[in-house]
């Protein structure tokens, strides 16, 4: 059962009414959250922006749809030079300056877990209970990325087990994880 409070405030003569809107209690599970301010930041990071426009519009579709649940942000890095390995070490060396030091970091990789939606669900409401403040997920690029990313990342994720350009792997990410919110918020969008 879920049951909103709303307060009413009104000017010293009742000359204006306004709302605030202030908690919502979920009874069954005795969860608290607040409604008008989320208390995550997910922050995607990667290097290049999305080339493909189409691509760059589902992804930014995706993105407002998640601010519905959590702050939410992209950061696009500059892509390294060439394909030798100082341009992936130079690469890499952006995503490590662009992620927060108190953040939680998982980093999409191919040797990471594969969770169905229920599961990155699951994982999302683990998140939440732990009162894990932000979370930065890594797409590398094309090269990949450096041992140290690899090693800075407290999660590993793996989308899927195809071959997903980089581009693409950005819009399946972002839908998951909105995907993953509707799911643990029992709103349509997930059947």
């Amino acid at each position: 059962m879920v049951s909103a409070v709303r307060i009413f405030t009104s000017g010293w003569r009742g000359s204006r009414r306004s709302s605030i809107d202030f908690i919502v209690c979920d009874v069954s599970t005795a969860n608290l959250r607040l409604k008008s301010k989320p208390l995550m930041r997910i922050r995607f990071i990667w290097p290049g922006k999305t080339k493909d426009e189409h691509l760059r519009a589902l992804v930014a579709e995706y993105v407002k749809r998640l601010t519905r649940f959590v702050r939410c942000e992209v950061i696009e890095t500059r892509e390294g030079s060439g394909t030798d390995s100082s341009g992936v070490k130079k690469e890499s060396q952006r995503i490590l300056e662009a992620i927060p030091a108190a953040s939680m970091t998982v980093l999409l990789d191919v040797k990471g877990l594969e969770w169905d939606s229920q599961g990155l669900a699951d994982e999302v409401r683990r998140w939440e209970h732990d009162s894990i403040k932000e979370v930065a997920i890594v797409i590398g690029g094309a090269e990949g990325v450096s041992a140290e990313v690899a090693a800075h990342a407290q999660k590993r994720w793996r989308l899927s087990r195809l071959t997903l350009t980089h581009e693409m792997a950005r819009v399946v990410a972002v839908e998951q994880l909105y995907r993953a919110y509707t799911i643990n918020r029992g709103l349509p969008y997930q059947k």
